[in-house]
């Protein structure tokens, strides 16, 4: 047995920015930018305006939602988290959502430390690498025994991260990555649900406190990864998880191999490819919604499980419904932000079509991508008996394969910033992110708080 624990946390606490690739770097740039972007237009949605509502912070150090008001890092950590998942627009990565849960606790840690880019940086990095060895330790899907992936790791990703920007030695870091472990939370159940967004928030905020509490003095034990009753053995749908080989972290730069996924609609990831094909089609094809017979969207069966909302009534369901996703691009011919509300969600003319897409499961696995078939595909069947087939999509755009460009990253971070009402510093705020690197104090970053 390998002593995962310890070993993370030594890679942990010995980590440099000089350690970090380029490409990786690039990464990281694209994480921190687009996942403030979304932060910024699910600031003022309902979970976020509930949870800062009910915790009713006094004002501290860590500023919330690049707005006015501030709070202590953990509860800013917990709120900034639930807005920036609030949409499911964040990117998508190591089996689960990993930006949405590493900036926030970054941010809020950083300033309450007044940590400079190369600090947030470094942590980015370390919540990243324990984040992606862990998920490459177990190799079935969470979602199939009901976990939510991000709130199961992302815990433990955030408390690596901010043990990083405290600087621990490794023994508090393992520490740290051990009471993560303990916080690790979030069912699938909850999907399509402003608990969901909880989950990434409440991760946020259990890594600050991770971190705090290792910092102080708090004990946990050194072994609670790899114990046969910690924690990839708790959360493991078979049994099959790897306790034995090597730690990779610092060795493979899972950064620059994984990268991320930066979402074009703010739907579940798992309905990107038919979304794809489906709008590809379209733009070949123009179709009338009463013309249209049936839609046939194919995807993995794992895909079929997460999107478990066949009759959405509301723009939260509506983000876990294959059948919505379809009908959208039809009627709308898009699936964005002014999409995914009830009043749209609710229109007869998509609820009538809607009824007439069928979603079916390959169980084909893509080599390079676990939980998704070798391609995704959709058929339109007419009303005139013809049929119309998709291309058939393998890579998804804005996926490691086929990334978006830097105009396009700007295009969707300036969207998300209107949509939160920012818009005078949004371009300098962007410029900023993609070179985290330079700054020298976390305050100097545009629309954060000063004290």
């Amino acid at each position: 047995m390998t002593d995962i624990t310890r070993a993370l946390g030594a890679f942990v606490a010995q980590l440099k920015f000089e350690q970090i690739p380029a490409d990786a770097l690039e990464v990281i740039h694209t994480g921190f930018t687009d996942c403030v972007g979304v932060m910024l237009a699910g600031r003022d949605e309902p979970p976020t305006r509930i949870l800062l509502d009910v915790l009713a912070p006094p004002p501290g150090p860590s500023t919330l939602t690049f707005g006015s008001r501030t709070a202590s890092a953990p509860e800013a950590a917990w709120i900034n988290g639930v807005a920036a998942h609030a949409l499911d627009f964040d990117d998508v990565a190591i089996k689960g959502h990993p930006s949405t849960v590493l900036v926030p606790a970054i941010l809020a840690e950083a300033q309450a430390l007044g940590a400079s880019g190369r600090d947030m940086v470094v942590a980015y990095a370390a919540g990243y690498e324990v984040w992606a060895e862990l998920a490459r330790r177990e190799p079935d899907h969470y979602h199939t025994k009901g976990w939510h992936p991000t709130g199961i790791l992302g815990a433990i990703g955030a408390a690596a991260a901010c043990a990083s920007l405290n600087k621990l030695n490794a023994e508090q870091c393992a520490v740290a990555i051990s009471l993560g472990a303990s916080q690790s939370a979030g069912i699938m159940a909850n999907f399509g649900t402003m608990t969901k967004p909880f989950h990434a928030g409440r991760s946020a905020h259990a890594g600050v406190m991770a971190a705090r509490l290792a910092k102080a003095g708090f004990t946990a034990a050194l072994d609670a990864l790899e114990h046969p009753q910690g924690f990839l053995s708790a959360v493991s749908p078979t049994g099959r998880f790897d306790v034995t080989s090597p730690v990779q972290a610092g060795v493979v730069w899972q950064l620059a191999r994984t990268k991320l996924s930066v979402k074009k609609y703010p739907m579940c990831f798992c309905t990107h490819r038919a979304l794809d094909a489906m709008l590809d089609l379209l733009a070949e094809f123009p179709l009338d919604p009463q013309d249209i017979e049936s839609i046939t969207a194919m995807t993995s069966r794992r895909n079929t499980k997460v999107l478990r909302n066949h009759h959405p009534q509301t723009g939260l369901e509506a983000k876990f419904s294959m059948e919505f996703a379809m009908a959208s691009c039809v009627v709308a011919g898009r699936a964005g932000l002014s999409e995914l509300v009830d009043d749209f969600v609710q229109r007869p003319d998509i609820q009538a079509l809607m009824q007439r897409v069928t979603v079916v499961a390959d169980d084909g696995e893509h080599p390079d991508m676990p939980g998704y078939s070798p391609f995704d595909l959709v058929t339109v069947t007419l009303k005139d008996g013809r049929k119309l087939e998709s291309q058939p999509i393998t890579a998804v755009r804005g996926g490691p394969d086929l990334p978006l460009s830097r105009e396009d990253l700007w295009a969707k971070f300036e969207d998300c910033a209107s949509v939160g009402k920012v818009t005078f510093w949004a371009k300098s705020l962007f410029d900023t992110l993609m070179s985290l690197e330079d700054v020298a104090e976390v305050n100097q970053i545009p629309g954060l708080k000063t004290h």
